[in-house]
């Protein structure tokens, strides 16, 4: 006896759907440029971040307090929660001093 799957009559209901199907290995790291401005100079770092990390995590692994600075891109402050997605240049300008 041979048997098949499916309906011989075709053509009935909708096609099926194609399935969106997650990538089996994670996309490599992020690179971030990141430029620390003080007065009179800058220090600028290169850093690699996984995606979906937060400005947050790159100020501190430039060594700042992120409660202690502003972060910016072109000149626009943004939040420290921004997930980091693609590769960026951020300016991180310390808001206060020890003293």
């Amino acid at each position: 006896m041979r048997m098949h799957r499916g309906s011989s009559k075709g053509g009935r209901g909708r096609p099926a759907t194609p399935e969106t199907l997650p990538l089996s290995a994670p996309s490599g790291p992020i690179e971030v440029t990141v430029e620390i401005a003080r007065a009179g100079r800058s220090v600028r770092r290169t850093v690699e971040v996984r995606p979906g990390g937060l400005v947050r995590d790159v100020v501190r692994e430039v060594g700042q307090a992120p409660e202690g600075c502003a972060v910016l891109v072109q000149g626009t402050s943004i939040p420290l929660d921004t997930p980091i997605t693609a590769p960026l240049r951020l300016t991180v300008v310390p808001t206060f001093s020890g003293g």
